[in-house]
């Protein structure tokens, strides 16, 4: 299986709490739901099909488990795809303080061992898509481990100014390709996104021209 990372950032990278006051106030975090003024019915199908229409088994971190179980498991609308997936679809678990007997949320495995060698192990399996949603340090860890294939972004015209980002001072380096970009009604921006080492280069004048040039 390829390894998705599918995310809400602000324009200053903030991740945490997108979609309340209460989701994620972590850190004295006060400024949860500043995604919700920009939510809109393109932001829906970008998450429904580009998102979860291409998954077939997800992976969370205890946190964003617990926060997505009590509110998913309650939305039993059976034309709800992103529902019915979240409550069917295989579920895989990285947590070191949870154990099997609080896992309680349908078709859910509680990872064994070290996060990096369980996901390395189920990506070996056959299948399509194992995706990550929100869980910010698990998706830190798997990017600095260089396990990530595709992340998928919708980035939101606000700023936050605090809260724990996706990218920070210690993250792994890298370059990405875009492979796929969107726009919502709203001003949000959509990216599909293919991980690549980075590369770096330089700008000169030469005959009175500017130039550029790429290095590894």
């Amino acid at each position: 299986m390829r390894l998705s990372v599918n995310a809400f950032l602000s324009l200053d990278g903030v991740m945490q709490g997108p979609g309340g006051a209460d989701e994620d106030p972590s850190g004295g975090f006060e400024r949860g739901g500043w995604l919700v003024p920009f939510a809109d019915d393109d932001m829906g199908a970008i998450v429904e099909q580009d998102w979860f229409g291409h998954a077939e088994a997800i992976l969370l971190g205890r946190t964003t488990y617990q926060m997505m179980q009590p509110y998913w498991e309650a939305v039993t609308d059976p034309d709800n795809r992103v529902a019915t997936i979240l409550n069917t679809y295989p579920k895989y678990l990285a947590s070191t303080t949870l154990t099997d007997e609080d896992v309680t949320w349908a078709s859910t495995t509680l990872l064994e061992g070290l996060v990096v060698e369980s996901v390395g192990a189920l990506k070996e399996l056959p299948g399509g898509e194992l995706q990550v949603h929100g869980s910010l340090r698990l998706a830190r860890t798997l990017h600095d481990a260089g396990l990530v294939d595709v992340y998928r972004l919708l980035i939101f015209p606000v700023v936050v100014g605090t809260g724990r980002r996706l990218f920070d001072a210690g993250s792994r380096p890298a370059s990405f390709e875009v492979v796929d970009r969107k726009s919502t009604a709203s001003g949000a921006t959509a990216l599909t996104l293919h991980p690549r080492d980075v590369a770096t280069g330089g700008v000169a004048v030469e005959d009175g021209r500017e130039t550029t040039e790429k290095t590894e």
